[in-house]
C-alpha cells in the first residue's frame, strides 16, 4: 500500500485526506513514477474549491512531481525503469508516494537538477516560459508589471526577466517580498497594500507605462492591471488567485488604447511532445547556467498538504513550496 491525498468533496483544506492505495499498474502510454518531490500550486487549490472541476470524486489532487520510473506501460519506448523524471501535466493524483502520469508528459531530468528542484520549478518554470518568450516574446529593453513577484512563479520571472534585459516592476504585499524580488532581479517593486499601482507604475515609467502585464490575481487586479498598460500594449491573465475574471465588456480594451488580451495556459502552449522537450530544455538551461535559481522556502510533509495549501492561499509564502512523501 502507498499514501496520496485525495478529497471526496470541494472546499477549504479540512477535505483534504490522506488514505492507503494500491499502487496501480500504468496503463498504455503512462509510466509510474515513485516520487520523491512533489510540487505545490495555486491551480492545486482551484481543483480542492471546485472553481476547477475534478473530473470525479474522490480525486486525487496535484499534477506535479519528481522521482524514479518503476514501471513503463505499453507503447513506451522514450522513458525506461530507473530514469529520472519529472511531470507537470497531466490527470490529477500527483499528491501521492506513487503517480502515472502520461509518458509524453514526464521529461527526463538532468544530472544537475535534483528532485526537489524539479518539483519545485517545473510548472513554474514552463509558465514563466512560455509566458516571456511564446506568448509575448520578449526581446529585451521592455517594461513589464508582474504582479505576485515574490512567489513562485513570480521569483523565476524576475530572475528570467533580469537576463533577457526586460525591466520587470513586480507587486508585492510587504517589505521583505519587496526585497526579495529585488534579489531576484526585479527592476522595482510596488507595494500593493500601500501604494497605488497604477500611478506608481506611471512614475517609474515617467508616464509611458508598461509594455506587457502579467496577471495571476484575477478578479481583484483585472482593471488595474489594464490601467497600468500603454496604448496598443498586451494584458496576460494567466490566474485566478481572486477569482476568476468575468463580466468584462470587450469593449473596456479600446476605452483604455486599444489594448490586447489573452488568457493562456501551460496546456495550451506544451500541446506536443516537441515543444515540452523544447521549453523543458530552455528552463533546465537557464537553471544550469545559473541565471535562474529556485527558492524552496517551504517544505512539507505529504500528510500536510492542507497546511500548505493554506499557507499558499493566505500569501504567507515566498518561493516554491514542495511536499515530500
Amino acid at each position: 500500500m502507498a499514501k496520496r491525498i485525495q478529497f471526496a468533496r470541494t472546499g477549504g483544506s479540512e477535505v483534504l485526506e490522506l488514505v492507503d492505495v494500491a499502487p496501480s499498474e500504468p496503463g498504455p502510454g503512462e509510466v509510474r513514477v515513485k516520487n520523491e518531490a512533489i510540487g505545490l500550486n495555486f491551480i492545486d487549490i482551484y481543483f480542492r474549491t471546485g472553481l476547477y472541476p475534478a473530473p470525479s470524486l474522490p480525486s486525487g489532487l496535484g499534477t506535479e512531481g519528481a522521482g524514479v520510473v518503476d514501471a513503463v506501460g505499453e507503447g513506451v519506448t522514450h522513458l525506461k525503469t530507473g530514469d529520472r523524471v519529472a511531470y507537470a501535466q497531466g490527470p490529477l493524483g500527483a499528491y501521492a508516494e506513487f503517480h502515472n502520469p502520461p509518458a509524453d508528459k514526464a521529461v527526463v531530468l538532468p544530472v544537475a537538477v535534483d528532485f526537489e528542484t524539479a518539483a519545485a520549478c517545473l510548472l513554474k518554470g514552463l509558465t514563466v516560459h512560455y509566458l516571456l518568450r511564446l506568448t509575448c516574446p520578449l526581446k529585451g529593453g521592455e517594461t513589464i508589471l508582474f504582479h505576485a513577484a515574490a512567489g513562485g512563479v513570480g521569483s523565476i520571472a524576475c530572475q528570467w526577466a533580469k537576463s533577457l534585459g526586460v525591466k520587470l516592476i513586480g507587486t508585492v504585499s510587504s517589505p521583505e517580498k519587496a526585497a526579495l524580488a529585488e534579489r531576484n532581479g526585479a527592476w522595482a517593486t510596488i507595494d500593493y497594500t500601500r501604494e497605488d499601482v497604477a500611478e506608481r507604475v506611471r512614475e517609474l515609467t515617467n508616464g509611458e507605462m508598461c509594455d506587457v502585464v502579467y496577471d495571476s490575481v484575477g478578479k481583484d487586479t483585472w482593471e488595474l492591471s489594464l490601467d497600468c498598460l500603454k496604448p496598443r500594449a498586451l494584458m496576460v491573465s494567466f490566474g485566478n488567485a481572486s477569482g476568476p475574471v468575468d463580466g468584462v465588456n470587450i469593449g473596456i480594451l479600446n476605452q483604455k488604447g486599444s489594448l490586447f488580451a489573452t488568457r493562456p495556459s501551460l496546456n495550451g502552449y506544451a500541446d506536443t511532445r516537441e515543444r515540452l522537450e523544447m521549453m523543458a530544455n530552455d528552463l533546465f538551461a537557464m537553471l544550469e547556467s545559473g541565471k535562474v535559481t529556485i527558492d524552496i522556502a517551504q517544505r512539507y510533509p505529504l500528510a500536510e498538504a492542507g497546511k500548505a495549501q493554506d499557507a499558499v492561499q493566505g500569501r504567507k509564502t515566498t518561493g516554491s513550496t514542495i511536499l515530500l512523501p
